[in-house]
C-alpha cells in the first residue's frame, strides 16, 4: 500500500464506542499483520464503510480479494461460519480466517455494482432468485433469532428514554409486542442474514449477484427479507416499502403479516444507537402500521 492509510469516514463513529478509538488506532498494525500473514499486495480502503475496515487485495498469485477488518461487535462473530456454511452458493467465499484480528480474506466482487442500482422490480428479481439458496439448515453457533429478539425487547425501551422518547409510545409498544409474539410462533429455523439490504448485495463474475457482510442469525425465513422491505437503497417511500414488502412475500411464499411484523420489531430495535436516532426507520414503521 502506498501511502498512509486513510481511515474512511464512516468509521469515524466508532469513536463513541466503548473500545473504538482503540479498535481505529490498532488499524494500520493489524492491516500490517495480515499482509505479512498472507503475502498481500494491499489498496487503500473502500470508501464505504461502517462497521469494518474493507480493503482490496491481491494474493502472490494474482487472485483479487478483499481483506476485511471486523469491528468486534456481536452481530458479525459467526461472519466467516456463515460464508463458510454457504460454501460460496449465492454469497462471497471465504478464502482465510484470522479469529484473533477478527481478520476475513474473502473473495472479491467485480465489477462489484450493488443491486440498488437496478430499477426496484428488477432488483427484486434477483433477491427473489438468490434468497432461498442462503436459508440452509443452521445451529450452534450462531445466536437464534428469539435470543436476539428478547435482547431488543429488553434495550428499545431504555434507549428510547435516553435518546428523549423521539417517537411515540404507541410505536414502542407495537414493536415490544410483536417481537415477543413473533419470536415465540416462528416456523422452520434456517440460516437467516438481518443486514441483506441492497448495497450487500453485489454484481459478480462467478455469479450474477453475490451476497456480502451478513450477519448472521438462526430463525425462520419470513424474518430474512427484513433488511430488504426497510433499506432506502431501493427508494425511500410509502409505495416502495410496501411493494417490497408486497413481492418479496408472496413470490418467496412467505407469512405477509409476519414479515410485516417483524420489519416493524427491528426496525424499531435498530431505530437508536446511541445517540443517534435513524429517522428513515421510524418513517418506515408508521407506512406499515
Amino acid at each position: 500500500m502506498t501511502g498512509a492509510l486513510r481511515i474512511p469516514d464512516g468509521l469515524t463513529w466508532l469513536h463513541g464506542m466503548p473500545g473504538g478509538s482503540e479498535w481505529l488506532a490498532e488499524l494500520p498494525g493489524r492491516l500490517a499483520a495480515c499482509a505479512r500473514r498472507w503475502s498481500l499486495r494491499v489498496g487503500q480502503p473502500f470508501g464505504y464503510a461502517f462497521a469494518s475496515l474493507a480493503v482490496p487485495v491481491d494474493l502472490p498469485d494474482g487472485t483479487r480479494a478483499v481483506l476485511k477488518l471486523q469491528f468486534p461487535d456481536a452481530e458479525s462473530e459467526h461472519e466467516a461460519t456463515a460464508l463458510r456454511r454457504w460454501s460460496g452458493d449465492g454469497a462471497i467465499r471465504l478464502l482465510a480466517h484470522e479469529p484473533e484480528l477478527r481478520a476475513l480474506l474473502v473473495e472479491r466482487c467485480l465489477p462489484g455494482t450493488p443491486l440498488h442500482a437496478l430499477p426496484l422490480d428488477e432488483a427484486l428479481d434477483a433477491v427473489v432468485a438468490l434468497l432461498p439458496r442462503l436459508w440452509v439448515p443452521a445451529g450452534q453457533p450462531f445466536m437464534s433469532l428469539a435470543e436476539a429478539a428478547a435482547g431488543w425487547t429488553a434495550r428499545l425501551p431504555i434507549t428510547w428514554e435516553r435518546a428523549g422518547r423521539p417517537y411515540e409510545r404507541r410505536l414502542l409498544d407495537a414493536a415490544l409486542d410483536l417481537l415477543t409474539g413473533l419470536a415465540g410462533s416462528q416456523g422452520e429455523q434456517v440460516l437467516v442474514n438481518q443486514d441483506l439490504h441492497a448495497a450487500n448485495v453485489l454484481r459478480a463474475e462467478r455469479e450474477p449477484w453475490l451476497v456480502i457482510d451478513p450477519k448472521p442469525l438462526v430463525g425462520e425465513r419470513e424474518f430474512s427479507v427484513v433488511p430488504m422491505v426497510r433499506g432506502t437503497e431501493l427508494g425511500h417511500s410509502r409505495a416502495a416499502v410496501r411493494r417490497r414488502l408486497d413481492r418479496l412475500s408472496a413470490e418467496l411464499g412467505l407469512d405477509r403479516e409476519r414479515v410485516r411484523g417483524w420489519t416493524i420489531g427491528q426496525t424499531m430495535a435498530w431505530s437508536i444507537d446511541g445517540g443517534r436516532v435513524f429517522t428513515d426507520h421510524i418513517e418506515v414503521v408508521r407506512w406499515l402500521e
